[in-house]
């Protein structure tokens, strides 16, 4: 199994805005992906941001490409993360789950 990890933050105004778009539209989008398993979204904040970082599982690394494309270690955004995102990371990271 695969362990994808993608950091972003937002403006701390933002933070429950962009917390129900990734409930509504794109974490739906990870579940009907075949080889997905499973996620982790994790957020804490201070007094100006909202930080995340979400922790995709997944079958391999070819079927991450199902979901990311030709390049799995490229970051996938929506049109919708302009709106919110102070920050585009270009690249996730991944790491084998052994336990």
């Amino acid at each position: 199994m695969i362990a994808r990890i993608w950091q972003g933050q937002t403006k701390i105004e933002d933070e429950k805005a962009y917390t129900d778009f990734m409930k509504t539209r794109a974490i739906p989008d990870y579940e009907k992906t075949e080889g997905f398993v499973k996620l982790t979204f994790l957020k804490r904040t201070d007094s100006t941001y909202a930080y995340f970082k979400l922790i995709t599982f997944w079958e391999n690394l070819e079927v991450i490409q199902n979901f990311a494309g030709t390049d799995p270690e490229k970051a996938k955004y929506y049109p919708e993360d302009k709106d919110f995102l102070t920050t585009f990371p270009e690249k996730v990271v991944h790491y084998e789950v052994f336990a």
